[in-house]
C-alpha cells in the first residue's frame, strides 16, 4: 500500500499544479518545503502550505526535539521567513550559555542553603493531638452532650446502639 500511496500523491500533485519548493534542511536531515497559494483544476484557491519531510519515515521513530525550534516556528506560521543555519547555530549557542548560567546559579544556591542550615536552629517539634476540624479538638474525649461557650459550639458525639434492631 505504501508504493501505491506515493504514486497517487505524485499523480495528484501533477494534476493539482502543486509545486513545492525546498527551502532548507536541518542537521537531523529533515527537509522543509513551501507550496505557494495556487488555483486547482476546479478553480478553487488553495492556501499556502509549509511541509516537513522527516528523516525518520516511521512515526514511532520521531522524538521530541527532532525538529529545531526555529523550523517548528516556521512550519506553524509563527515566523514569515525560514531560519538560516547561522541563526540556528547562534540560538543553540545562546541556549548553552543560559543552561550553563542556570547550572552555576543552582550550585551557588545549593552552597548558600547549606551555610544557612548551619546558622539556623533546628525547628521545634510540636505534638499535635487530633485535627482542628474535629469536633473535640483540644479535649481529651468527645462528650455525649453538646457544649457551647459564647461563640464556640461543640456538637455532641453519637454512638449507635448495640444490637441489630435500631428501635432498641
Amino acid at each position: 500500500m505504501g508504493w501505491s500511496q506515493d504514486l497517487f500523491r505524485a499523480l495528484w500533485r501533477a494534476l493539482s499544479k502543486e509545486a513545492k519548493e525546498q527551502v532548507g534542511t536541518d542537521r537531523f536531515g529533515n527537509k522543509y518545503y513551501y507550496v505557494p497559494e495556487y488555483r486547482n483544476w476546479r478553480g478553487q484557491t488553495i492556501r499556502e502550505k509549509r511541509i516537513i519531510e522527516t528523516a525518520n519515515k516511521r512515526e514511532v521513530d520521531y522524538e521530541v526535539g527532532d525538529i529545531p525550534t526555529e523550523w517548528e516556528a516556521w512550519i506553524r506560521g509563527k515566523r514569515k521567513t525560514p531560519p538560516t543555519m547561522e541563526e540556528i547555530l547562534k540560538n543553540e549557542k545562546n541556549r548553552e550559555v543560559v543552561k550553563r548560567k542556570s547550572q552555576d546559579l543552582y550550585e551557588e544556591e545549593k552552597l548558600l542553603s547549606k551555610e544557612n542550615e548551619e546558622l539556623l536552629a533546628p525547628p521545634v517539634q510540636t505534638q499535635i493531638k487530633g485535627h482542628a476540624s474535629a469536633p473535640y479538638f483540644g479535649k481529651e474525649e468527645p462528650s455525649v452532650a453538646p457544649t457551647s461557650t459564647g461563640k464556640t459550639f461543640q456538637p455532641g458525639s453519637w454512638m449507635p446502639q448495640g444490637g441489630k434492631n435500631p428501635n432498641q
